[in-house]
């Protein structure tokens, strides 16, 4: 016989931790739906982040370096995909929901804006004094608004629990569907997992993109960064000489592989120390229970410093991004003052949001090359990108 939603429910709350998020107690949704038949709520949901415009746009979003800059660089697309494949793993090993972590992780930037921080941070001056930008509040805009592919509603109708986690930066429980007097100071374990490994991630891989594009030296790493450093001592102590593609690659699988260990033994600790039974009580706790020790914790903010000074801050990843801040303010005014340009390409709710809100919305939807491209065409060539 196939194997239908309700089994794999069943199937959840015998394998699954008490203080799991099971999918069959989920929240909702907005608007009601029929139950999927064949899958989970969540599983719902991922396939409908996945099937998103949204998404299939982060393929040619800045990670780090300027998208199209080089073939093996990461993307947002990309880095999106590494960050659900950690959330399933820390997930899985705790015994955690891993349909809903992957959903929370793969949706988590879908609001960034082309250029990355960058961009956001030009589109948060701009936007002063009419609310501001935020990525992780945008991300939540596209999915329960901007995304327009179901007769019934605007978004993508995706359930409370994984509204939560995108939410990150608001209170849990000032979204729809939570009952009276319920107070939620923090996540599921499953939202504070994607959180978490975003942070691996992006560290660990934006090593691998700087020693890749040799803004960063691996003689430099093992002199300032702990991390690296014992790293590679134990690549070279388990392999001995390797080539250098097959060490660096070791490295930082070896350096993934300590964080995700670190977090899973820590978290472990402080969910059984908590005593939590089940997923709200998880969010009344008043700390994330999803952590590295203190002592990793510094061993990350070590790498974290040394990223800034060397990597984020080089003038070769630098200065393209501050002309792309220009082009943003560009781009923001032109269609500022000609509104009909963004016609078709904000959804149905003329009158509700404010003309700013519409332009940064229209903007912020942009890929790296589209806005390059749209700039050009404006204004010719006046910002070189390479």
């Amino acid at each position: 016989m196939p194997r239908t939603r309700l089994d794999l429910e069943h199937l959840e709350r015998q394998f699954l931790a008490p203080y799991a998020q099971f999918s069959g107690d989920t929240r909702g949704r907005k608007f009601s739906e029929a139950p999927p038949v064949w899958r989970t709520q969540y599983q719902r949901d991922r396939d409908r982040v996945i099937h998103s415009r949204a998404f299939r746009r982060l393929e040619y979003k800045t990670q780090v370096f300027l998208n199209g800059t080089g073939d093996h660089l990461r993307t947002r697309l990309t880095h999106t995909i590494e960050v659900a494949a950690i959330s399933r793993n820390l997930s899985s090993a705790l015994k955690l929901n891993t349909d809903l972590a992957e959903t929370i992780a793969l949706a988590h930037d879908l609001g960034h804006s082309p250029f990355g921080h960058k961009g956001e941070t030009v589109l948060n001056e701009l936007m002063r004094g009419h609310g501001g930008f935020e990525h992780n509040q945008h991300s939540l805009r596209l999915v329960e608004e901007l995304e327009q592919k179901y007769p019934g509603f605007q978004g993508l109708n995706l359930s409370w629990e994984v509204l939560e986690g995108l939410a990150k930066h608001q209170t849990a429980f000032d979204r729809p569907g939570v009952k009276k007097g319920f107070i939620a100071k923090n996540p599921s374990l499953e939202a504070q997992i994607a959180n978490l490994a975003d942070e691996i991630t992006y560290y660990s891989h934006d090593l691998d993109d700087g020693l890749d594009s040799e803004l960063l030296s691996e003689k430099e790493l093992c002199r300032h960064v702990r991390v690296w450093d014992q790293a590679a001592r134990h690549v070279k102590k388990e392999h001995g000489a390797l080539p250098d593609e097959c060490r660096r690659y070791f490295t930082i699988r070896t350096i993934i592989d300590q964080q995700i260990s670190d977090v899973i033994a820590n978290s472990e600790r402080l969910i059984q120390a908590s005593g939590v039974e089940s997923a709200d009580d998880v969010r009344r706790q008043a700390k994330p229970l999803i952590q590295y020790s203190p002592e990793r914790r510094k061993l990350n903010l070590e790498l974290r410093r040394y990223l800034y000074q060397n990597l984020y801050f080089n003038p070769v990843v630098n200065e393209p991004h501050t002309r792309a801040k220009q082009l943003l303010k560009d781009l923001f005014a032109y269609h500022l003052t000609h509104p009909d340009t963004i016609v078709g390409f904000t959804p149905k709710r003329t009158g509700r949001v404010s003309r700013h809100r519409s332009v940064c919305d229209y903007i912020a939807g942009m890929t790296d090359r589209y806005a390059i491209q749209e700039h050009q065409r404006l204004f010719g060539n006046t910002l070189k990108f390479g």
